[in-house]
């Protein structure tokens, strides 16, 4: 099966949203005439068998130790991806990073089974200026663990690419949007 090929058919049929006008609100706080509602393909049985073995095949021949980002876009792709990988015999564990420290018992912002010194991916669903994978990537490093880079599922191209560059970080986007819109 190509899951690539997959992936875009199920986004287009279910996740992307399409408008004349600028309706949708997306997290940077911007107006857009289109939104990716990828939680439709993450939390969907097929959607998350899919993207977890296309990014168990971008990562395992990087041997992270696991994979992760901020909660809540991250979590189903770092749960697939982490199933996936066990089921391969070569096992990512799943981590979570909180978007702030936990209010009682141990304060922990990162979830999971991680360690200092642990190679990571930092895992999110859609891109648009990287605010939110940045924001899990440093709380990841000042843990100490060693970021690999940072994987989306979709880049808006909208200064994302750049804003994570410039940070160091290597990134990987399954898809660009222009993959999905026509330029007008």
């Amino acid at each position: 099966m190509d899951y690539r090929e997959k992936l875009k058919e199920m986004i287009k049929k279910k996740a992307l949203k399409v408008a004349d006008k600028p309706i949708f609100k997306l997290s940077s706080g911007k107006m857009s005439t289109y939104y990716m509602d990828l939680r439709t393909i993450t939390l969907d049985p097929e959607g998350g068998y899919i993207i977890g073995n296309l990014i168990f095949e971008m990562v395992k021949d990087k041997n992270p130790d696991a994979i992760g980002g901020l909660t809540l876009g991250a979590d189903p792709i770092s749960y697939a991806t982490s199933m996936i990988s066990y089921i391969n015999k070569q096992p990512i564990k799943p981590f979570v990073v909180r978007k702030e420290p936990k209010g009682h018992g141990t304060g922990k912002q990162i979830e999971g089974n991680v360690q200092p010194r642990e190679k990571v991916f930092i895992v999110e669903d859609v891109v648009t200026t990287a605010g939110s994978s940045l924001k899990a990537a440093k709380i990841a490093k000042d843990f100490g663990l060693e970021i690999l880079g940072i994987i989306a599922i979709i880049d808006r191209e909208e200064g994302g690419e750049e804003n994570i560059k410039k940070e160091g970080f290597e990134f990987f986007p399954i898809f660009k949007i222009s993959e999905f819109l026509k330029k007008q």
